[in-house]
């Protein structure tokens, strides 16, 4: 091999190199763009035919403009679900509940005192069951308000979003 051959094939060598560097550059801003997309839910069109580098960039710069003027960052954990206080003191409401309905039953039958012992533990159970029963309402409520709120946040992210990639000459839906 002569000295002009190995210029030419470190020449050639160099090429390849810079091609797959850019290769590889434009597969991995695609993968954010789509990344991106998948996160959002949304599906990103060019207009104007633009090409997928540049598609990329502005879907980058276009989520980080609409994080920016929402304040919203749809990376960060949601905010702990307030946990409703858990409301106690159905055993014993419902223990008194019973203890008069049956001390009322044991007084017809001959010992209200019989009566009021069997009426107060089938209360107390009752009314544990019914305290336990609206403490799971509560954490679900709580749960269902904060997945509806999730929800608005990122309507609105998705608003901001869309218009900065319409204001590109993309269709996003």
């Amino acid at each position: 091999m002569n000295q002009r051959t190995g210029a030419i094939l470190v020449a050639a060598a160099v090429a390849i190199s810079a091609t797959a560097t850019a290769v590889h550059a434009n597969d991995a801003a695609t993968n954010v763009s789509n990344a991106i997309q998948t996160e959002l839910g949304v599906f990103v069109y060019p207009k104007d035919k633009q090409d997928s580098a540049t598609q990329a960039k502005d879907t980058v710069e276009c989520y980080d403009s609409a994080k920016q003027r929402t304040g919203i960052d749809l990376k960060a954990p949601p905010p702990a679900v307030e946990t409703p206080e858990s409301q106690a003191g159905g055993a014993v409401r419902g223990a008194a509940r019973g203890a008069a309905r049956g001390a009322a039953i044991g007084g017809i039958a001959g010992d209200a005192s019989k009566g009021a012992s069997v009426g107060a533990a089938g209360g107390a159970m009752r009314g544990r069951q019914q305290q336990k029963q609206s403490n799971a309402n509560a954490q679900q409520q709580a749960e269902q308000q904060a997945a509806a709120a999730a929800a608005e946040q990122k309507a609105t992210f998705n608003k901001a979003f869309s218009a900065c990639m319409d204001a590109r000459s993309y269709s996003v839906k």
